[in-house]
């Protein structure tokens, strides 16, 4: 096998750049989406189920993409088509999905919609994502994949401190923070909108400057046969038989993976609702989250939000009767003709029909009014809160590469970022909040570099490109498990003192998380897969 030859540090950087504009997408994505539902209505307390429909489809597509690209040659590679699709796709998502507010849709239909958008983002950015990852296991050497992990993870934490900032930089450039309840504020749309130009001009960049290599060089350089064609034996090996030969590290590093991405997966799920309420105290709301006609309850679950609760020959229609003000009284309609200037309606389960003068019990519960001045404000702070954790995690990342010891590193990283976590429930000043993000962003480091340089290290050339999209499972198993746990660990905890949230409780959690995650990494040990490559090419030593 040929060993890989030294690169120039401009061709590193060029192998990463197009990261730039992948981890802005990313970057909005994780700071803004909640917002964006909570804007639109959803309740705060099952917005970790949104969350759920991403990973998913991360977890099926990467391996199919990881195993598709080893086996894809093109005029264009074997990497940069997938790169193509992905962002291709995420441009068109990101001009749709701040607007699911603004496009004349019901309230339970604009979160079913936003919810697709989110689930083709999700996915289409980690297809973009990918290829990355995967041209530096192709092209980089072991001696230099540290360099060109932190490279990546230098980009990485650019692309998000721009993604981060973005919304409170149009802010002070003057565009309107607030918006009429239901819609999203201009200063996400756009947001979102730049994002999308500059993902599509890292993509241009990335075409002109990076060309992969043809099969014969690339099996060359792998320990492969010339000849790429996959061979008998190669058409019999499935995921399951490749999986089942994963190195060790394979599954060590996906243990603490699970802790980190599921701790993560609650800081940007609750992050924004605990900022507004425990630092920028934002107002208060009742909503209904249930109703009693005659003997019989019914809860969110049926229920949809809309403005004016109203019965229409003799039905409750269902879609209008949660998020309401509880003081506005309830509107009897007997034509459809009644009902002209009001939201639309759609046809859900249907209450006992009620004659007008029935008295219908409503059920309330208490949570921040997302519509309000103070819970956008603290949606951009938040986003400033982020970048100061991507600052902390490239001037972190730094002094993660003097480590000799990565184990040492990757665990010390992850202790701090799980006492930045637990801080956050101690600090009401939104400024003093800035001390715990930045200690997450020294974990957020790690999770970046660490994973994938012990990973790829241990690969062959083979499979790399399958190993890789399988090991982004232990990216997508966790948020699932985290976003399907999150509303029953809510509702352990109890009120804060305003009785607004107990999301600020979420991130106690991921501090555990993280400290978990910081005691799973001493079960890592480090393995050579050029070695073992290398070994069955040459004569065995003594």
């Amino acid at each position: 096998m040929t060993n890989k030859p030294d690169l120039g540090f401009w061709k590193l950087w060029n192998l990463s750049f197009g990261f730039f504009g992948v981890q802005i997408a990313y970057a909005l994505q994780s700071a803004q989406v909640s917002r964006i539902f909570s804007t639109i209505g959803a309740d705060p307390h099952q917005l970790s189920y949104f969350w759920i429909l991403p990973p998913l489809m991360g977890l099926i597509v990467q391996p199919i993409i990881g195993t598709l690209s080893d086996k894809t040659w093109t005029r264009l590679g074997r990497r940069l088509p997938y790169l193509l699709i992905g962002a291709t796709v995420a441009i068109i998502v990101m001009r749709l999905l701040p607007n699911a507010g603004s496009l004349g849709l019901t309230v339970s239909s604009a979160i079913i919609f936003g919810l697709i958008m989110l689930m083709f983002l999700d996915t289409s950015i980690n297809m973009a994502m990918q290829p990355f990852k995967m041209l530096v296991g192709d092209f980089v050497n072991e001696k230099q994949k540290g360099l060109a992990y932190s490279i990546q993870s230098f980009l990485c934490n650019a692309g998000s401190l721009v993604g981060y900032i973005c919304p409170i930089l149009l802010v002070w450039c003057g565009i309107k923070n607030v918006a009429p309840e239901g819609e999203v504020p201009a200063t996400v749309i756009w947001s979102f909108y730049i994002g999308a130009l500059v993902l599509l001009l890292c993509v241009i960049y990335t075409f002109a400057k990076v060309k992969e290599m043809p099969p014969k060089e690339y099996a060359a350089y792998h320990g492969l046969e010339e000849k790429m064609e996959p061979s008998p034996e190669d058409k019999k090996e499935g995921l399951g038989k490749i999986l089942a030969n994963a190195p060790k590290v394979f599954w060590t590093v996906g243990l603490v993976q699970f802790f980190c991405w599921a701790a993560f997966l609650y800081m940007w799920t609750y992050s924004t609702d605990a900022i507004a309420g425990r630092a920028f105290h934002a107002p208060a709301t009742q909503v209904v989250d249930a109703i009693t006609v005659g003997n019989e309850t019914f809860h969110e679950k049926n229920l949809f939000q809309g403005q004016t609760p109203l019965v229409l020959e003799g039905r409750v229609q269902e879609e209008n009767l949660v998020k309401m003000d509880p003081t506005m009284p309830l509107t009897v309609a007997h034509s459809a003709s009644e009902l002209e200037g009001t939201w639309n309606f759609v046809q859900a389960h249907e209450l006992p029909a009620v004659a007008a003068s029935q008295d219908i019990e409503f059920h309330y519960q208490t949570v921040l009014n997302a519509a309000s001045k103070e819970y956008q404000d603290a949606g951009d702070w938040y986003g400033v809160l982020l970048a100061i954790q991507a600052i902390a995690a490239v001037l972190w990342a730094i002094v993660l590469a003097m480590f000799k010891n990565r184990r040492l590193g990757y665990s010390v990283s992850l202790l701090i970022g799980a006492l930045g976590f637990i801080s956050i429930y101690f600090f009401t000043n939104p400024y003093v909040m800035s001390i715990s993000y930045a200690l997450v962003g020294c974990a957020w480091a790690s999770m970046l570099a660490m994973p994938f340089t012990i990973l790829t290290n241990a690969l062959g050339g083979k499979h790399i490109g399958t190993y890789l999209g399988l090991f982004n499972c232990t990216i997508c198993i966790p948020q699932i498990v985290a976003a399907l746990c999150g509303g029953a660990i809510l509702s352990i905890f109890p009120l804060a003192e305003n009785g607004t949230s107990q999301t600020v409780w979420m991130l106690v959690v991921a501090g555990v998380l993280l400290a978990l995650g910081a005691c799973a990494v001493w079960n890592v040990k480090e393995t050579y897969g050029s070695q073992q490559a290398s070994a069955k090419v040459q004569a065995p030593a003594r």
